[in-house]
């Protein structure tokens, strides 16, 4: 029988921390291209809404053609170098444990194509019960529509009023909202706590284990 206890995570940012990783696959494929590539730090606000807007953020009003020339080659790239600098934030696996131990049902959402966030989280996050994973799927709409999210929580038997929605950019507090749920924004990711409260966040949290006393 499944409890009445839903927490649903956002990946890179939140539980992850990828931005190296993506930086220097997007930045290899630019310069192969003989395009503008950029500081690491500058793509801390190109990533949340998935590949079609990291694309867009880097090439500024691209044709279709290298659009699709780009995202196609970043994936290429990105795949064979899968979790070589990408590792869990600080706190975040003890985060996951505790909610476990309460006997938490956990999800995880990302706008981060499907086979890559499933990737993650069984290299990863193995050791917890993360059971429902949902990257970004073609006939499913992807955030900050709150579709995906829903359906975690009815997986989950947990009304979307009791569910926790935990992201570190506007779209996952956009998600939440759209969808109903507990927005926590956190401050670890890649966005800074004026955006997460001008997207609606309910709880702002510092470190992963600052959520324990909001869900207590």
């Amino acid at each position: 029988m499944k409890n009445n206890k839903a927490i649903i995570f956002d990946l890179d940012g939140t539980l992850i921390d990828s931005v190296l990783d993506i930086a220097l696959c997007m930045n290899e494929v630019l310069k192969e291209l003989n395009l503008k590539s950029y500081e690491i730090e500058e793509y801390n606000y190109f990533l949340g809404g998935g590949i079609d807007v990291l694309v867009n953020n880097v090439l500024k009003n691209p044709s279709e053609e290298l659009r699709q020339t780009v995202s196609k080659k970043f994936q290429e790239v990105y795949e064979t170098t899968l979790h070589s600098n990408t590792k869990a934030y600080e706190g975040v696996c003890e985060l996951l444990q505790e909610l476990q131990n309460q006997n938490f049902n956990i999800g995880v959402l990302s706008n981060k194509p499907h086979k890559f966030t499933q990737g993650y989280v069984e290299k990863i996050f193995k050791e917890f019960n993360l059971i429902e994973v949902h990257g970004q799927k073609e006939h499913i709409p992807k955030k900050p529509d709150p579709t995906a999210a829903i359906n975690i929580a009815k997986s989950f038997n947990v009304p979307c009023q009791d569910t926790y929605f935990v992201g570190d950019t506007k779209v996952d507090m956009q998600t939440a909202n759209n969808a109903n749920m507990i927005s926590i924004g956190v401050l670890w990711g890649f966005r800074d706590e004026e955006e997460l409260r001008q997207y609606g966040a309910k709880y702002i949290v510092k470190e992963p284990l600052d959520i324990l006393s909001i869900i207590k």
